[in-house]
């Protein structure tokens, strides 16, 4: 029988959780004193050993989310937790002003994160696996950016937007701006980042004004 594409996102968010539950886990552990192993944060997150080395093969690709990805992220949690506008635009150009500056300032850590996530990820593939080897986050907080356009960009529509969105955030955004694109400069990267995060909503309303138009 084949697979329909809501059986694909349902198994999608699951693993997701998964993943969630076992850097929640590991997190408690941490505040406890002691870093935990990737046994330990399964056995705390109720979740089988096998499963939580397919999300974390190694201590060190549990311990750098955990201990060093999670706590550097808090200004872009804190700012989705609680957007100071209730205008799309304006959420966007805050997010991709708060998020970009917080990665370029640990560079190297982000640097290190990317490199674990790759290795995770040819790990899974030789394995015959297709875990995710990332939180999610990134689409989270455009999903929360963008949540005061509600449905009127249609299933599609928005579909397109989120997932164009996501290539102007995140780490890849960075190495592209300074390994591809050869800017040095941070303030330059994060404008660029934010006015190409714009053009890309301002298209998407766009479209969507002279499509609603017919």
């Amino acid at each position: 029988m084949p697979v329909s594409r809501q059986d694909v996102r349902v198994n999608h968010n699951q693993r997701n959780r998964t993943r969630a539950a076992l850097i929640e886990a590991a997190t408690a552990l941490t505040r406890e004193g002691s870093p935990p192993t990737v046994a330990e944060a399964a056995e705390r997150a109720l979740v089988s050993r096998a499963t939580a080395y397919r999300y974390f093969p190694t201590q060190e690709s549990l311990l750098v989310e955990v201990a060093k990805v999670e706590p550097l992220m808090k200004p872009v949690e804190d700012l989705v937790a609680s957007f100071p506008t209730n205008d799309a635009t304006e959420r966007l150009a805050a997010l991709v002003r708060t998020m970009m500056p917080t990665l370029l300032s640990d560079e190297a850590l982000i640097r290190t994160g990317e490199r674990i996530y790759m290795d995770t990820w040819l790990a899974n593939q030789s394995d015959g696996n297709d875990t995710p080897v990332r939180a999610g986050r990134r689409m989270r907080y455009i999903d929360e950016a963008l949540r005061p356009l509600g449905e009127r960009l249609g299933e599609s529509g928005r579909k397109r937007l989120r997932c164009a969105l996501a290539l102007t955030l995140g780490t890849e955004a960075l190495i592209a701006m300074k390994d591809s694109a050869g800017l040095d400069d941070d303030e330059e990267i994060v404008a660029t980042l934010e006015w190409a995060a714009g053009a890309l909503l301002r298209t998407a309303l766009h479209d969507w004004g002279e499509e609603g138009a017919h």
